[in-house]
């Protein structure tokens, strides 16, 4: 099974590998087949498909020193994270401090607690069609 680093690496930078990278990398990253797997789906040799992943990581690190797309989502993601974080205990303390307002409050946690997943991908979908 490949590690998470890869998996994400290979979600941002496999359209821009060779096509037997991507093939080989898609039954190995994607459907999760072994070498040995992947050499008698192909018929080719086991070293052959390692070798084949093994340029295939190769070229995604480099891909990532050179555009850090990965780097990027990562770094916003864990400014969001902690932004939600400090805001939720900002939250808690002026629920503490100002109980009168607890209604409002609740509408901010929910707020800060909802699943935006679906409105997030909508909004791409309307994004990639421009």
């Amino acid at each position: 099974m490949a590690d998470l680093k890869f998996l994400r690496l290979w979600d941002i930078y496999s359209p821009l590998l060779t096509p037997t990278q991507r093939d080989i990398g898609d039954l190995f990253f994607n459907l999760d087949l072994t070498i040995s797997e992947i050499a008698e789906q192909k018929g080719i040799s086991r070293q052959g498909v390692s070798e084949s992943l093994s340029q295939t990581k190769k070229q995604l690190n480099e891909y990532e020193q050179k555009l850090g797309v990965l780097r990027i989502v990562r770094g916003e993601s864990l400014k969001f994270a902690l932004a939600a974080s400090r805001a939720e205990s900002f939250l808690q303390k002026q629920r503490q401090a100002h109980p009168e307002m607890n209604s409002c409050f609740d509408e901010l946690e929910a707020i800060l607690k909802k699943d935006y997943s679906a409105e997030a991908e909508a909004l791409i979908n309307n994004t990639d069609k421009e």
